[in-house]
């Protein structure tokens, strides 16, 4: 199977309101399209999303996804615009039964890298599936949150305050980027803990400048609360989380 993922170019400057999908007023087609895209992929899952971003289109052979090419070009180009030349690419999706070798094997999408990955399949055999995990970029982007949290510093709240504060945003991502392939986020995850040690380390005298009795003494605290931050029952119990709200 191949996928052609079409992003476009806006060839005008005109005035609009932040937020609002681009060419939305002038390209009909294209938030109809972008919407039935978000639809087919996420109205299993109940997640809410913008109306308007890149539609995936599933095409059986190569030669038909570079013909939907050719007339998405077409279509694009008497309303004005053209197809964005690195969102828009004939993806090979390689898995246990597609096996060729192409050039383009995965794409991101609303914040997910779809690519092949070993995953446990029918009758709980582990083969390469074609499947969505979180991007690197989106990581970069929690990652980025999480050092603008300064957790280090806040010496003078407690264990608990912390948890309250940052839980929202904590479940918030796991919800969001835990719906597939959730061990993706797990690395980053264990980075929140790491500034924790160190907030850790600078609140109380018997941690000052030992790290690693930090990490111990605030994993023997997950493993007996795993439900004060969000992730803990990800990383340290059998639970899931609860629905962010």
């Amino acid at each position: 199977m191949f996928g052609l993922t079409a992003g476009a170019n806006q060839r005008w400057e005109e005035p609009r309101p932040w937020g609002e999908a681009v060419g939305v007023q002038r390209l009909n087609i294209g938030s109809r399209m972008s919407r039935e895209a978000h639809v087919r992929f996420w109205e299993r899952v109940g997640v809410r999303v913008p109306c308007a971003t890149r539609p995936i289109c599933h095409c059986s052979s190569e030669e038909q996804a570079a013909a939907l090419r050719v007339a998405l070009e077409n279509r694009f180009a008497e309303c004005g615009l053209t197809l964005h030349p690195e969102k828009t690419k004939i993806v090979y999706c390689k898995d246990d039964d597609r096996r060729g070798d192409y050039p383009n094997q995965k794409f991101d999408f609303l914040g997910y890298t779809f690519r092949p990955r070993l995953a446990r399949r029918r009758a709980g055999k582990i083969g390469v599936s074609f499947s969505p995990a979180v991007s690197n970029k989106a990581l970069k982007v929690i990652r980025q949150t999480v050092r603008r949290w300064s957790l280090q510093e806040r010496s003078d709240k407690s264990l608990d305050d912390l948890a309250r504060m940052f839980n929202a945003h904590i479940r918030g991502w796991i919800n969001y980027y835990g719906r597939f392939y959730p061990s993706a986020l797990y690395p980053t995850l264990r980075h929140i803990d790491v500034i924790l040690a160190r907030w850790a380390c600078r609140k109380f005298k018997a941690l000052y400048r030992h790290r690693t009795r930090a990490i111990h003494w605030l994993e023997r605290i997950a493993r007996r609360q795993t439900r004060l931050f969000a992730h803990w029952s990800l990383l340290y119990g059998r639970g899931r989380t609860m629905g962010a709200g």
